[in-house]
């Protein structure tokens, strides 16, 4: 059984890049089929538990795989767009490289409607889950928020020597440096420890 999804990214876009990742030693990819690729979608929120249920009994597994593999190459797109771009903010220079991704937009079958909401109307926007490529909608939206709505000054890439995650740096001073102290900040201060005790040694 793979482990739960690291979600330390601060921001789901980016979430959706660290679903590969190598968090000790072996690489691991939680949408490595259509299977990983639903229970990823639920343990990040982006599509409702219902929804993913109803995939998983009424669709074959081979058309979810096939979802699966377009999100990996998706992933790996947006991956080389977000790493030659992350430091300096975005403009209109980038939208010519995002043709992909408002291709991919244009396809989503979203609706608004008005529903009750703690005793009054509100409006809410809902999706119709017409196929299982329908799937990728949720991660096409936090890819796009993510270009527009993210400070791309703080969107940075985990120090740690073998990490890949990255994250969007949200601290007062904008100082953060790993994904997650408990995983690459542990293991750096760990490496700082033997290298300061191997120099003494030396002395």
């Amino acid at each position: 059984m793979i482990d739960p999804a690291l979600l330390l990214a601060d921001v789901s876009g980016l979430d959706f890049l660290n679903s590969i990742a190598t968090p000790v030693d072996e690489p691991v990819d939680w949408i490595a089929d259509g299977e990983g690729l639903l229970r990823w979608l639920e343990q990040a929120g982006m599509v409702p538990r219902a929804v993913l249920d109803g995939f998983r009994s009424g669709t074959e597994s081979a058309a979810l795989d096939a979802v699966a593999a377009e999100a990996r190459e998706l992933r790996e797109w947006f991956r080389a767009f977000v790493r030659a771009r992350k430091g300096p903010l975005l403009t209109g220079v980038d939208l010519g490289e995002l043709d992909r991704l408002n291709a991919l937009l244009r396809q989503d079958d979203r609706f608004d409607e008005i529903a009750a909401g703690g005793g009054a109307l509100e409006l809410r926007s809902n999706r119709r889950w017409s196929s299982p490529r329908s799937l990728l909608m949720p991660i096409a939206e936090a890819m796009a928020k993510l270009v527009c709505e993210e400070d791309f000054t703080y969107v940075k890439a985990c120090e740690g020597v073998r990490c890949t995650l990255m994250f969007a740096d949200h601290t007062r001073g904008h100082a953060r440096r790993w994904c997650s102290m408990a995983l690459c900040g542990n293991r750096a201060k760990v490496a700082a420890h033997r290298q300061r005790l191997k120099d003494r040694e030396r002395q």
